[in-house]
């Protein structure tokens, strides 16, 4: 029977809707399920095109043993890097605090708390020199958590603190404001690579993973701009050849998806 991912939009999570790992989107039926039976969460995130999250769900999230495990133990959270970039950085840096290295399939165990604690890329189905199979980090970390979980806790909140960036950040209490669309919009259009499409930071324009939370923003502007007739200032955006601003928004929603 597939699980919670089936309903989901993103194409990557529903790729996992067959998997016997009973996986849930992150959202607040995860988050909440986690603080009410006082269980870690074990997110696992990955994008469409990454080589190495297929052969971890093949060789692990596929297979009903290591599913049993991941089940009994954690609320299990799949995440498309490409669908919450705010969550990857989350933990993307809180493993790269922790190990010194990240990449994806990112696999981050956090505290109900959502405060991470133990975290990896790729784990194989069976050890290899440096590197313990997953059912042995399955078993270690539930082991751990059923008799050390305030100590782990307080690991959390100290590996928080020792984080910067997005780990620091808090959302605003306060309405969102015209001229703060308005510059996210003309950091987008500076990062928009015009000739081959998609955006990243120059020089090199990379790296391209096309985010749905950038292009939903594009197109609503675009479509507030047709509604509500061209915005004026220097923030707003211009398509070059005819000025329209509504057009340069739908092209570079477009040419981001490419």
């Amino acid at each position: 029977m597939p699980n919670a991912l089936a309903t989901e939009t993103s194409p990557y999570l529903r790729q996992h809707a067959c998997n016997p790992v009973d996986w849930l989107s992150w959202g607040p039926v995860a988050l909440a399920r986690a603080r009410d039976e006082d269980k870690p969460l074990l997110v696992s995130i990955g994008y469409s095109a990454c080589h190495w999250c297929h052969v971890m769900e093949r060789e692990s999230f596929e297979d009903p043993h290591t599913a049993a495990l991941m089940n009994e133990s954690f609320v299990c959270v799949k995440v498309d890097r490409e669908e919450r970039p705010d969550v990857d950085a989350l933990y993307m840096e809180a493993v790269q605090t922790m190990t010194g290295h990240g990449g994806w399939p990112l696999n981050v165990f956090l505290t109900p708390e959502q405060l991470p604690f133990y975290g990896g890329t790729y784990f194989p189905p069976d050890p290899r020199p440096g590197m313990p199979a997953w059912t042995q980090v399955l078993q270690a970390i539930a082991e751990a958590w059923s008799q050390r979980r305030e100590e782990i806790r307080a690991g959390g909140e100290r590996l928080r603190e020792r984080l910067s960036g997005g780990a620091l950040l808090e959302p605003s209490a306060g309405p969102l404001r015209e001229d703060s669309l308005d510059e996210a919009l003309t950091g987008l259009r500076a990062a928009f690579d015009a000739r081959n499409g998609g955006f990243g930071g120059p020089p090199t324009h990379a790296p391209k993973f096309p985010q749905a939370s950038v292009i939903e923003l594009l197109l609503l502007r675009g479509a507030a701009s047709t509604a509500d007739g061209p915005p004026s200032g220097e923030g707003s955006i211009h398509d070059p050849a005819t000025g329209s601003p509504e057009t340069d928004m739908a092209h570079l929603a477009v040419a981001a998806a490419r």
